[in-house]
């Protein structure tokens, strides 16, 4: 039960649905190894990234199946599809291929039952870079109709943008063209307040990444952190989703870790006792 405090100034209860999801390659193990790992962690899906681990292009119908059945025999679900294009979709070298690509990844997640791929757009162009936008807006907009077609949402990792800007770029697309994945780790090691940003994009949040970070005064930069010993404060971004009725996967993320298995254990502890 999540506890919050409305504009009226009266406190209110709310019932979150927590979903956990595990992020396969922060535990560092091979694919199928990775998904029995996850069952006996008793999470609910995983985060397959379908660049080094599946591959879009490459994996048939059969294999399609085949890793559905993995799945279903371990009673998991896939929380969303990493797929990290080497440029944003602002820059025209190669550009089609990246859309080409971008559209491929959006059939293979509806395809494996997710209707989520996770991308980081990197930083937005500036104000000053009109072509830049228009180009940006373009492909996303290209992206975002294909999607609607097969089922699934291209959603921009927050990394390095304000919530503002997100919103606004979302504003100027056609409705459910794009769509949000909340990471609040990345927010902190980039020196903006997760729950600032969280505000101001809640509505458009199709996935979120439990990961957690700390700024670190005496190394002048963010520090990744296990989940809820950082500056994330998780009961109060989930406060804020639980008010526009989020039912998406918080999936566990630890990359920077000696002992990811150990990490994402205490994590899914954490995550149950929120």
């Amino acid at each position: 039960m999540i506890k919050f405090v409305d504009p009226s100034g009266t406190l209110r209860h709310r019932m979150l649905q927590i979903k956990i999801g595990v992020q396969l390659a922060s535990l560092r193990q091979p694919f199928t190894q990775g998904l029995h790992t996850v069952h006996e962690l008793g999470a609910d899906a995983v985060e397959i990234d379908a660049r080094r681990e599946i591959s879009p292009d490459q994996l048939s119908q059969s294999g399609v199946r085949q890793v559905r059945k993995m799945l279903s025999d371990l009673n998991l679900r896939v929380s969303c599809l990493r797929f990290q294009t080497r440029s944003g979709y602002h820059v025209l070298d190669r550009l089609e291929k990246r859309i080409d690509a971008t559209k491929q990844a959006l059939k293979l997640a509806y395809d494996l039952g997710t209707n989520v791929v996770v991308n980081d757009l990197g930083r937005l162009p500036s104000d000053d870079d009109s072509g830049g936008m228009s180009t940006l807006i373009e492909a996303l907009g290209e992206i975002g109709r294909y999607g609607q077609k097969v089922g699934a949402t291209l959603a921009a990792q927050t990394t390095c943008e304000s919530g503002q800007r997100l919103a606004e770029l979302i504003r100027r697309l056609p409705p459910g063209a794009l769509a949000i994945d909340l990471h609040p780790a990345e927010l902190i090691l980039n020196s903006l307040a997760p729950a600032t940003v969280l505000r101001s994009v809640a509505p458009y949040v199709a996935h979120v990444h439990a990961a957690d970070a700390t700024r670190d005064v005496t190394l002048g930069r963010g520090v990744e952190t296990p989940l809820g010993r950082g500056n994330a404060e998780f009961p109060e971004l989930l406060a804020i989703l639980e008010e526009h009725e989020y039912r998406g996967y918080l999936t566990i993320e630890r990359r920077g870790s000696e002992n990811p298995l150990a990490d994402i254990r205490q994590a899914i502890e954490f995550l149950r006792n929120i």
